[in-house]
């Protein structure tokens, strides 16, 4: 095969890509192709590349992208099946291209790709690392977004103040651009949780980065379904979490933790109804209240801690099973320790009730994750 070399490069027959466009998308086939004849008319005097990372749609944008991609080589598709996320999706696309610049921006012509010019100069030519569109200074604007909604967003850049290095007006923006070799350095330490990858670039990086804000104003949605959920605000804060005590616990274990104390007030809750309501004795009563709780721990853990591998159907009910099976050890466990420890510390009951859920809650935890919630 006959290589080419720098000198055929500089003929201009060939030229090196300036940038990549990494275009995360599901269920956006109305957007697919008015979003690349807007590309292709911003960046009409650059080499570039789009490169949509499809979390397996399920409208046909994968079959749309599909067809461009064989009528223009500058489109690329990479498909995902099993795991879904914007986060992980820009991380796959930007490590999919050897581009010298990655230009992130949302599949649903929310974000004005009138922008992404002055984006890729604010690296290619003023020496920023990054470059991100804010909606957040005078001439920016948030468009029609309800007084709710922004004031959510208002509260999150401000909580992500906590956790960033470089000081932005908007890091809960999606629209950004990225010296490649910038991104590299940072993807070590990357959560990749959730959907706001930029907030977790600045966290993530170990250096101070050099930053151009680029006003823009946000659109409305004229095609497709916002993806925005209530999952959103629970991956947002995990996110924050992460970036914050990670390195010492996992979030994942906290989260294990929370769902555990929201079990204990089901258990209470569920016993004192069960007193004060019927004639149960304690005994019945107290094993109907651990089968709510326990119940109410499977689902929550299924729905929040483990969402990214949540089960479903038959799968639901089996993992219910391994779920059952591993806290009934990690209840003996508890007790025994807890027991142990009481007659060791001559009938210290706080200190031995604590040992034994601590013992009970990090077997639980370890248990069900590899029993219950097992990746594939």
């Amino acid at each position: 095969m006959q290589h080419l070399s720098a000198d055929y490069f500089r003929t201009g027959i060939v030229r090196p890509l300036d940038v990549a466009i990494i275009i995360p998308v599901l269920n956006e086939h109305g957007n697919i192709e008015p979003l690349l004849d807007r590309l292709a008319i911003v960046l009409a005097d650059r080499e570039w590349e789009a490169i949509f990372v499809d979390d397996n749609s399920t409208d046909g944008t994968t079959e749309i992208i599909e067809t461009q991609a064989r009528q223009d080589r500058r489109v690329r598709l990479i498909r995902r099946f099993g795991r879904r996320g914007l986060s992980s999706a820009v991380v796959e696309g930007c490590l999919a291209t050897v581009a010298p610049i990655l230009a992130v921006i949302d599949g649903d012509l929310q974000h004005d790709e009138n922008a992404l010019p002055l984006l890729i100069d604010a690296i290619a030519e003023r020496g920023a690392d990054l470059a991100v569109g804010t909606r957040y200074t005078q001439e920016g604007g948030i468009g029609e977004w309800s007084r709710g909604r922004a004031l959510i967003s208002q509260g999150a850049t401000q909580l992500a103040a906590l956790v960033v290095r470089t000081p932005l007006s908007d890091p809960m923006s999606g629209f950004f651009a990225i010296r490649r070799t910038s991104l590299i350095e940072a993807i070590p330490q990357l959560s990749t949780t959730g959907y706001k990858i930029l907030l977790d670039i600045v966290a993530s990086h170990p250096q101070r980065l050099v930053v151009s804000e680029v006003p823009y104003v946000f659109r409305n949605r004229t095609a497709g379904a916002s993806k925005l959920d209530s999952a959103v605000a629970v991956e947002y804060f995990e996110l924050l979490l992460d970036k914050l005590v990670g390195r010492f616990i996992p979030v994942q274990l906290i989260l294990f933790c929370a769902v555990g104390t929201l079990g204990a007030v089901v258990h209470l809750t569920t016993l004192g109804l069960l007193q004060a309501a019927t004639h149960l004795d304690f005994t019945h009563a107290q094993w109907i209240a651990v089968l709510m709780a326990m119940t109410f721990n499977y689902a929550l853990n299924n729905k929040l801690t483990y969402r990214d591998r949540r089960l479903a159907g038959w799968r639901w009910a089996k993992g219910f099973g391994s779920f059952a099976l591993a806290c009934s050890i990690g209840a003996v466990a508890n007790v025994g320790v807890a027991s142990a420890i009481y007659s060791a510390t001559h009938q210290n009951w706080w200190l031995s009730s604590l040992a034994g859920i601590g013992v009970g809650t990090v077997w639980n935890f370890v248990a069900t994750r590899w029993l219950t919630w097992r990746k594939n």
